[in-house]
């Protein structure tokens, strides 16, 4: 089948992310973007699994599962020297939403 435009368009939107980001106040900015951002998603799952009280062992594992996922992703990306850019954005959302869930189970204290 022929590609349409739109399709192009996000199939390459990882290569003009990565050559937008060789500079690094970008890539730093766009990192702290990312983890202040997943921060708040893991204060939002947090505040709102607490408020119901009945979500609670499904959002953490929801949460549990979601920080496995990128921990297990991180390994093949480390051999690939193109996808620096990438691996740190994962590890920022993943370090910004344990600390917001751990904030989250502070205030709950």
């Amino acid at each position: 089948m022929q590609q349409t435009r739109f399709q192009r368009l996000i199939l390459g939107s990882g290569e003009r992310l990565r050559d937008w980001a060789v500079n690094p106040w970008r890539r730093w900015s766009l990192q702290l973007i990312v983890l202040l951002v997943s921060f708040s998603i893991g204060g939002i799952l947090g505040a709102v699994s607490g408020t119901i009280s009945v979500l609670d062992p499904v959002g953490a594992l929801a949460c549990v599962v979601a920080i496995e996922v990128a921990a297990r992703l991180r390994g093949p990306l480390l051999h690939q020297r193109d996808q620096a850019v990438l691996l740190g954005l994962l590890d920022m959302a993943r370090m910004g939403l344990l600390y917001g869930l751990l904030l989250e189970g502070f205030k709950m204290l």
